[in-house]
């Protein structure tokens, strides 16, 4: 079983800041250096960082709401340096940072994840967004947002030149022969020379070839679109289910996915998100799962659901069921609030407090039964592993490695230690060779 840690910098779930184990250093690099050395001593594979570009608007056109509850996007602090600030205070964890391919340029990209990968001896991954909401696109001097063909096409494009990028070093180009003279052979090192549709690229990138080879990527397309995306091109699919039917669909449909484009299945890993609460007995962890949820503001879960479907909820009746909407966001969460409304009969209010405060995968319960319902789901085809979502930061993580990573290791579900030198080793996935993505390239969605 592979563990990733959902770490937010800032207060990431509708009132989970407001809780007495949220520990509100979103502003400090201890805060994330802690939590790193907690996931670490849980033996997790990597810490996961989402991002956005914005204060988020998208609910009446206000951010008033967002900032005043703490709700999605209120405060996000850049994941990249803070997961190089990690790195120092680890050896073994993945680290894990959101970058949009519809705001940035492929060879700042390559050039800053190739040198984290150096630096950090291999334990770096790419969480790839395309954007969507359109208070993002204003703020990189665009009138409206790409649509959604658009910006996938333009992330494909986005992959391959990555790819060539990593590429255009082979491995044993660096030399540093003092006596030869020889810091570079110069046969060994290529321009790329891209012209396409949205990039023109002439390379070589002026950082060796990444010690993974191509650093471990991540994505949650949720879409038709995204799914084939994430099929193609990722290492780790991040995901939301409402139910393990639904999260046993995903999984299969998205190995099969895989081996059409000529993939080995196993080599793409599946985390569900989970949002465990833990406590001495059943009764005491329904009554924290309550408390918590108590300090939910219904508003402020419909903001953040506002912002993931891309659809202006104030719009709509709120003691009225959400209609079936047109979702331009994540089509994932729409389909998981439409199985819960259906499932529970719930009015949009009670929906946008139920969203702001669910606790994924229904995992509720002593240590021994959150292990219960992880082990369920590994072995009955739901998931590769997890990514935990604390209900609140840094006590969430803690509780988990302290409790429910112990229970894990006696099943023999879960690594005591780490065995990989690098993230893709401790994933368990092949360091990919030198051109290999050239030949993924080479199938267009």
């Amino acid at each position: 079983m592979h563990l990733a840690a959902f770490v937010t910098a800032g207060p990431g779930r509708p009132g989970g800041w407001r809780h007495p184990g949220s520990v509100p250093g979103w502003l400090d690099a201890d805060y994330y250096q802690n939590i790193a050395r907690t996931l670490e001593h849980g033996r997790f594979d990597l810490a996961f960082f989402p991002d956005i570009l914005s204060v988020p608007n998208r609910f009446g056109g206000s951010t008033d709401s967002q900032l005043r509850y703490g709700a999605l996007g209120s405060l996000r602090m850049d994941p990249l340096p803070i997961i190089a600030s990690m790195a120092a205070a680890t050896r073994h964890l993945g680290l894990a940072a959101t970058v949009s391919t519809t705001y940035a340029q492929p060879f700042n990209l390559a050039r800053t994840f190739a040198t984290l990968d150096h630096l950090t001896s291999g334990r770096v991954a790419w969480n790839i967004v395309t954007s969507f909401q359109e208070s993002e696109a204003r703020n990189f001097d665009l009138d409206e947002q790409f649509d959604r063909a658009t910006r996938y096409e333009r992330a494909d494009e986005f992959l391959q030149v990555t790819g060539k990028l990593w590429d255009s070093w082979d491995d044993d180009a660096l030399v540093l022969d003092p006596d030869e003279p020889l810091f570079a052979e110069p046969a060994k090192v290529h321009r790329i020379d891209h012209q396409g549709r949205f990039f023109s690229v002439q390379g070589p990138l002026n950082v060796p070839r990444p010690p993974q080879g191509y650093p471990v990527l991540i994505q949650a397309g949720a879409s038709a679109k995204g799914k084939d995306f994430a099929a193609r091109w990722s290492d780790v699919i991040f995901c939301s289910h409402a139910s393990k039917e639904s999260a046993q669909a995903f999984y299969t449909e998205i190995k099969e996915r895989a081996a059409k484009y000529g993939r080995d299945p196993e080599s793409v890993k599946i985390l569900p998100s989970i949002t465990p609460v833990v406590g001495p007995t059943s009764a005491r962890a329904k009554e924290l799962a309550e408390e918590m949820f108590e300090l939910v503001p219904p508003i402020g879960g419909l903001y953040t659901l506002a912002y993931h479907l891309d659809v202006d909820l104030s719009t709509f009746p709120l003691d009225e069921r959400l209609p079936e909407v047109e979702v331009a966001g994540v089509e994932g969460h729409y389909n998981e609030v439409r199985e819960i409304t259906e499932r529970e009969g719930l009015t949009l209010r009670q929906l946008g407090k139920q969203y702001g405060g669910r606790y994924e995968g229904g995992f509720i319960g002593t240590a021994a039964e959150v292990a219960d319902g992880l082990q369920e789901w590994f072995e009955d085809g739901a998931a590769d592993g997890f990514t935990l979502q604390a209900p609140h930061q840094p006590g969430g993580f803690e509780t988990f490695a302290r409790e429910v990573v112990p229970q894990l290791q006696r099943r023999g579900i879960l690594r005591t230690e780490y065995t990989g030198a690098t993230l893709r080793e401790n994933l368990g996935l092949s360091r990919p060779g030198h051109g290999e993505w050239a030949e993924r390239a080479g199938v267009r969605l």
